[in-house]
This record gives structure tokens, sequence and C-alpha cells, in this order.
């Protein structure tokens, strides 16, 4: 499947970090996607969380307040409203992205530029009903990509430790190449946490020259992925 819709049986911890956890709340899917907490100078945010058993207590072991969950993709809803209700929080959402509030039962906090002081965020809207919003916090020097780049094998190619979805690799998000992270966590798959500047500045840069080979090796996952989305 590209995507569970049944209940978690148990997450996979991934990504931790001082400031950080993440989890893959469904260990067997081909999508892998990855739920963070992060925490900032104001608390800790849960990012495109999804739920699973014992994911409350690994938010925990990060000692500090719940204080907000924000969604940064239109196709990311995922289990935000429930996480909103049980830490008593709203869901933060850029002004410009859609498709939330019609899949969210919880109060939806809308703002215009930073969800925090300390977040900084890059709007991206690739083609008509794709937008997301790219995250670094400056405080610990951490980069979330939602969809535009991941681990797993529909994004990454030869020797990359980080790539571009498909479609993506014909126009680059550049304005990352002004990043240097000391980490990259992504909402599909495992974060890189060894040299992730170059591991970054590698697939930006080779992302559309390495297209044709990833058009042949990941296309169909590709395709998977699409549909198991779509079917949401």
């Amino acid at each position: 499947m590209a995507y569970a819709r049944d209940e978690s049986d148990g997450y996979r911890e991934i990504d931790r970090f001082d400031d950080g956890v993440g989890w893959i709340a469904h260990r067997e899917e081909f999508g892998q996607r990855a739920s963070h907490a992060v925490r900032g100078e104001e608390g800790i945010w849960l990012v495109d969380p999804l739920r699973a058993p014992g994911v409350g207590d690994l938010i925990a072991a990060l000692e500090d307040d719940v204080v907000g969950v924000t969604v940064c993709s239109c196709w990311h809803a995922r289990d935000a409203d429930w996480f909103a209700r049980e830490y008593d929080v709203p869901v933060s959402v850029p002004e410009w992205m859609g498709r939330i509030e019609e899949r969210t039962d919880a109060p939806v906090r809308r703002y215009d530029d930073r969800p925090a002081p300390t977040i900084r965020v890059q709007r991206c809207e690739p083609v008509p009903m794709w937008s997301e919003a790219i995250l670094f916090w400056e405080s610990h020097e951490t980069l979330y990509v939602p969809d535009s780049m991941g681990t797993l094998d529909p994004f990454v190619v030869g020797n990359e430790r980080i790539g571009l979805e498909l479609f993506r690799r014909l126009a680059p998000p550049r304005s990352l190449r002004r990043l240097e992270p000391d980490r990259i966590l992504v909402g599909h798959g495992d974060g890189v946490f060894e040299d992730a500047t170059r591991a970054l500045e590698n697939a930006l840069a080779g992302g559309r020259r390495r297209f044709p080979r990833a058009l042949f090796e990941n296309g169909p996952g590709t395709v998977r992925s699409l549909v198991g989305a779509i079917r949401e």
C-alpha cells in the first residue's frame, strides 16, 4: 500500500536530536510518512503528525510544552486535528494553503508570514493543487521539506542522500541554496543528519541533470504515491 488508512499498531522512531524527534506511524507503508516534534524557542511544534500508540511518551520526553500543530502541505492534514485537541492548541496553516479546513475539525489558525518568530517559512507552489510550506528553524538550523524532497527510493537516484520529487527535478526550489542546515527533516522518510548542507547542494545542483535516470527508476513509485494521495 502507498499510504495506510487503518490505525497504527506501533511507530518507528527516526530523526532524534537535542531539539526534536520524528516517527513513522505506519512502518509497512510504501510512502513512509514522517511526523516530527521540533522544539523552537517558544516550545514544541508538532509537524504534519500522524497518530501511533506511544507517540505521546515520545513527545513528552522532549520535556517542553506543545505550543502548536502545523500542517506544511495541502496533502498533509493527516491527524493534525486529533493532536490539536489532545494538546489544546490550534492547527497552524499558511494563509495561502488550501484543502485543510475541510479535512480537520479542530480550530485552524492562519498565519501570514511565520507560525512563530524563529521559524522561517518558504512558500512553495510548483503546480495547481500542490502547495507546501518549507520550514527552517533558525535557532538550531533545522530544515523541514514536506513533499519537494525526500530520502525514499521514489526521490533519490545514484549517490543522492536526499533527492527531489520527480517533477520537481525540472524546477528545483533553488531558494534553498541560501540555507546551510545542520540537519534536514522530510515528510517522507528518515532525515539527513550528516553533512546535510552538502547533501542538499548535491540534490539541487544535479536534480535536472539526473531527471532521465529518475524518470526511469522512480517513475512507477511516483505514480503509486500520487494515486495513493489522491485516494485520501
